[in-house]
């Protein structure tokens, strides 16, 4: 395919700075809304009170309206009397009746203090005599005693909230108290979404090879909505010159910002950057020296900023969250939004791409045991798992905690370095318990319940052996592992040491795997050198095995090695690889052909110093107990009966 260069890969700062000097960002019109349907908006004015809150004078408490005076020297043992006026103050209601000395009048919470009094006596420090016509007084009152005088919250002409304030429920509760029906506030920025591509179809749609359901639409969508803007998704457009810029030039009518996702990196299907260049000024920069993200396009069409994002998901996030996000909090007149961010020790070593800025996506978990300790682990109590899965997963970035910036000039990074982790969440909510290693589809059903206990559980998958080690540093509550011992022919105890304690999973079949018309077994298949196999990820516990079975030989397609059970099937499946190693029930869900090799043990190797946490508990007890879990793991296929 004819594919054209990027021009000038720029920096990001400069790529940025560039953009902005031919955009216009600045706050939109304001308008005029329903108190109703503020919620949610910036103001664009100062509001001031037209009103005292409270309006009037007012009684804290049911009781009676007196002269503090009065009741000075009253006592249990030596109460004083009172007379009792001719009327009862509820709310609402304008009081008559002057309290003069030597009388009090009955009075409701919320009610109008009557002049004269100036502070109320609450009803359990009284009791009434004479039919009600006088009160006994059994404490003292002070003047302003349960009493909120009018002005004293908010008074008249006082600003109440300034221009650009956020409007929260706190906020529209105070111009609910003022009696504002209406607000003026910053309108909301209309931003246009485009989706791109021939591949590209809407959810919802038949599925077929080759095809991906559109996320980045609602990816985009609903985060434009979180800054405070309206999105408006115009569809998913193919790869047509006619309809592209007809659809661009509909976006640009209608919003005041114009995303188009996919097209950015200049292949000759690629026709947005093609389109956007017919506008101007047009394209300001093609290509930013970032990973993920660097086929980004910004461009304007006169002021109007319009920005081709890439089409992988990752990318896409993250290159709307560096570029796009910040000009969308501007012109929704909101402050620019402050990063926080923890240190923390890299749990992995980590390569990285020279002469780009890398955005490494982490999850984050608490170092405990013998990682506490020594002045390092002081400063950076925190490990942090790379996420992987690269810039076309979907999941990465909505599990990760945070990411790492990579500099430019750096290529690697090794295990327990120190790292500043850039949060993407406002806070940094550590889970009650962590499971790192070999991911299974029966894990999920395990965690699943612990969730709906109201749990919250991080799941880390880094093989086996990647577990293992992550339990021994403290840095996971349990560690799923499936490891078989070449010597003694046993499963994970013999990988274990006194700071571990084993806590028994399942069963499951390890297999070979073909698609439904293979018939020969796994001999057949090595002798044939047409044959393509699909490996597994180095550390863990399948490639282990799959390493027993070749004893030393390299079949196609042994450098193929994905990372899960369902990486494998689907490989199998869609004919780019013949054969592979995966457990039954996957096989079974992808109707493969499986031929059993061996049962395994899929089970918890849990520190020892976490043992009693409740968390922990909670796991052993899912796993040992009859239940709904035990009967959903038998239901996949596996066995949970106890073993040891």
């Amino acid at each position: 395919m004819k594919q054209d260069q990027f021009l000038e890969v720029l920096d990001r700062d400069e790529a940025e700075r560039r953009w902005r000097e031919v955009i216009d960002v600045g706050p939109r019109p304001a308008e005029s809304v329903a108190l109703e349907r503020a919620l949610g908006r910036v103001l664009a004015e100062d509001v001031r009170a037209e009103v005292d809150v409270p309006c009037f004078d007012r009684s804290n408490m049911d009781g009676f309206a007196v002269r503090a005076a009065d009741t000075y020297g009253a006592s249990e043992e030596a109460p004083l009397r009172l007379r009792v006026n001719a009327e009862t103050i509820p709310t609402g209601v304008a009081p008559r009746l002057e309290v003069e000395a030597g009388s009090a009048t009955p009075i409701a919470t919320g009610g109008m203090l009557p002049r004269g009094a100036d502070a109320v006596l609450p009803v359990e420090f009284t009791d009434l005599e004479d039919g009600g016509r006088s009160v006994v007084v059994r404490r003292e009152r002070v003047p302003g005693a349960a009493v909120s005088f009018a002005g004293t919250d908010i008074g008249s002409g006082e600003t109440v909230h300034f221009s650009g304030t956020r409007l929260t429920s706190r906020e529209t509760g105070v111009l609910a108290a003022i009696g504002r029906r209406e607000v003026r506030v910053v309108g909301r920025p209309r931003v246009a979404i485009l989706s791109t591509g021939d591949e590209i179809i809407q959810p919802g749609s038949a599925m077929r090879p080759g095809l991906v359901y559109d996320s980045n639409g609602r990816i985009l969508a609903d985060a434009v909505r979180e800054l405070g803007a309206e999105p408006e998704f115009l569809g998913v457009f193919p790869d047509v010159m006619e309809r592209v810029r007809a659809a661009l030039a509909s976006a640009l009518e209608r919003a005041d910002l114009v995303l188009l996702s996919g097209g950015t990196s200049k292949g000759e299907g690629d026709l947005n950057s093609r389109v956007v260049r017919e506008l101007t000024p047009g394209v300001v920069v093609h290509g930013v020296a970032l990973k993920p993200g660097k086929p980004i396009c910004l461009a304007a069409s006169g002021r109007k900023p319009v920005v081709i994002l890439p089409g992988f998901p990752t990318s896409a996030v993250f290159t709307f969250h560096e570029f796009v996000a910040p000009a969308i909090r501007e012109m929704a007149g909101l402050p620019p939004r402050a990063r926080e961010s923890v240190r923390a020790r890299l749990a992995l070593k980590t390569l990285s791409e020279r002469g780009r800025l890398e955005y490494l996506l982490v999850g984050l978990v608490a170092r405990g045991g013998a990682a506490r300790t020594g002045e390092a682990a002081a400063r950076a109590p925190l490990a942090a798992y790379p996420m992987g899965k690269g810039s076309g997963s979907v999941t990465a970035f909505s599990r990760a905690d945070g990411f790492v910036r990579i500099p430019r000039n750096t290529e690697l990074l090794e295990a327990d370095t120190e790292v500043e982790v850039t949060l993407i969440g406002h806070d940094l909510p550590l889970a009650d318990l962590v499971i790192v290693g070999s991911h299974c589809v029966g894990l999920d059903v395990i965690a699943g319940a612990l969730s709906r206990q109201g749990l919250q559980v991080k799941v880390l998958a880094v093989g086996s052996q990647g577990g293992l080690a992550a339990a021994r540093r403290g840095e996971c509550d349990a560690a799923p592992i499936h490891l078989l011992d070449s010597e003694t022919d046993r499963y994970n105890t013999p990988f274990l040491d006194d700071t571990l304690r084993l806590v028994p999973g399942y069963t499951r079949v390890q297999g070979v795997v073909t698609r439904a018309d293979e018939d020969r077994d796994l001999e057949a298949l090595l002798c044939d050198a047409s044959a393509r196999m699909v490996n597994r990820n180095r550390g863990s516990g399948t490639r282990m095995l799959i390493e027993a079975l070749l004893s030393g030989r390299r079949p196609p397609g042994y450098a193929y090695e994905p990372r899960s059970h369902c990486a494998v099937a689907a490989a199998v499946a869609q004919e780019r690889a013949d054969w592979g190693v995966t457990i039954e029930t996957v096989a079974r869900q992808a109707g493969l052909r499986f031929r059993p090799l061996r049962a395994e043990h899929y089970d918890f190797a849990v520190p020892v110093d976490r043992w009693e946490r409740p968390a922990v508990q909670a796991l052993v007890r899912v796993l040992t107990q009859k239940g709904p879990v035990r009967d959903a793991l038998r239901a996949l296929g596996f066995d949970p009966a106890e073993r040891h």
